[in-house]
């Protein structure tokens, strides 16, 4: 064992123990054991959460908020059991401000084109920074083509973090919204928000955080933060997809119209009028993901059990044994992204292998990583380049797979260069 390893710790929890928990990292790769490091862009899932949508599928089975029968008040008291999961998991005030989307995505673009569109008028700014998934993009880009707004947008500097200096200079009283991410998906940085949010909170800016990054790494208590509304995804902390959370404060939620119509947003429907259901059954037409929202109920157990904070600190262990065993063992690599603080995601380019040639012959030998612009091309223009290969983390990795990783990326260099 060499001398990085016996300086980390280990994980407070049985981490193969924990591993045994995932049944997909057992199966093999290309002859390989599966090394899966592509934890950004969506995680793996636990025998619990898997069960746990296979039993309402097999034994309860049912449509919700409509039925009197037995299999549908079993399945509506599950599903609202999951979002009483969810207020407790990132401790909103009440399970109202809990509202189910799709994902990240369409939390986004439902605050763009119900606030959005009843708040924002004609030269007003949305404040973006320069890290933001797409996701966090193109509806205000929408919005914009749809009421004329103004985007203005927070640089970043040469290590990957925000520019606060330049922050503090766009600031001005044009800038009507903030909607900003909470980590970094292509670098890793973590963004300032306990310096961000209050500046925002005293001048009256309302701000939106992109917490899909944020939720796997770290404990989230929404009320301390105080950010007016928070989006994250289902899947990349351990639950299903198609499955995402919208929290907003009751009272921004309360005024604001809905986005969709359907069945179960409603109250009372006639050709001359509608009602709308009351929180957060308003912002929810149709029938939802079901099993999924049952899955991410299922997901919140499991992490707090493990513990988030746990979670993250093995992370960022993983993380410094990664980054220095890449630095040693690579010359000609480049990180991007070295902001202090950032969580368990590295981004690089290495000299004479293309990002994709790279994803591809790690493939051949088992390890499983992610390739291209992840969603953020602005950030990684700026920063010189037009795509990364990117190894990120979670809470079933090892030190022992960072070596298989490590070892790889050498025999893709010998292949290549």
């Amino acid at each position: 064992m060499n001398l990085a390893k016996t300086n980390l710790t280990q994980p407070s929890y049985d981490l193969q123990a924990l591993r045994a928990c995932f049944p997909i990292l057992a199966r093999e790769v290309n002859g390989k054991p599966l090394v899966y490091l592509d934890n950004a862009a969506t995680s793996q899932k636990p025998a619990a959460v898997i069960q746990a949508m296979d039993d309402y599928y097999r034994k309860t089975n049912a449509n919700i908020h409509r039925g009197l029968h037995t299999l549908s008040q079993e399945a509506t008291d599950a599903h609202e059991l999951a979002r009483e999961k969810v207020q407790g998991f990132i401790n909103a005030a009440s399970s109202k401000e809990i509202i189910f989307t799709r994902g990240t995505t369409e939390s986004i673009n439902l605050v763009a084109q119900s606030w959005g569109r009843a708040n924002l008028k004609a030269g007003d700014q949305v404040m973006l920074s320069m890290m933001e998934h797409h996701a966090n993009i193109v509806p205000w880009q929408m919005l914009r083509e749809q009421l004329g707004i103004e985007l203005v947008i927070i640089p970043v500097l040469a290590d990957g973090s925000l520019n606060m200096e330049a922050f503090f200079e766009l600031l001005t009283p044009k800038v009507k919204f903030l909607a900003i991410t909470q980590v970094s998906n292509a670098l890793g940085t973590v963004t300032p928000l306990d310096e961000i949010i209050p500046v925002a909170r005293a001048l009256n800016i309302p701000v939106l955080v992109d917490g899909a990054q944020g939720v796997p790494h770290q404990s989230v208590d929404v009320q301390a933060l105080d950010a007016d509304f928070y989006v994250f995804s289902g899947h990349k902390m351990y639950g299903p997809t198609g499955i995402g959370v919208l929290y907003g404060k009751e009272a921004l939620l309360e005024a604001m119209p809905p986005w969709q119509g359907g069945g179960d947003m409603i109250e009372q429907v006639s050709f001359e009028k509608t009602t709308y259901a009351q929180l957060p059954h308003k912002f929810e037409a149709g029938t939802p993901a079901i099993a999924a929202a049952i899955g991410l109920g299922a997901a919140v157990d499991w992490m707090q059990k493990i513990g988030a904070d746990a979670i993250g600190a093995w992370e960022n262990q993983l993380l410094a044994y990664a980054t220095q065993q890449m630095k040693a063992e690579l010359p000609g690599l480049r990180i991007l992204g070295e902001a202090s603080g950032k969580v368990g995601v590295i981004s690089f380019v290495l000299e004479g292998a293309h990002a994709q040639d790279i994803g591809l012959l790690t493939d051949q030998l088992g390890v499983a990583l992610r390739t291209g612009h992840h969603c953020a091309m602005p950030v990684l223009e700026h920063l010189g380049v037009t795509a990364t290969a990117r190894v990120s983390f979670a809470a079933y990795n090892t030190l022992e797979e960072v070596d298989v990783f490590v070892a790889a990326l050498k025999r893709v260099r010998e292949m290549l260069v």
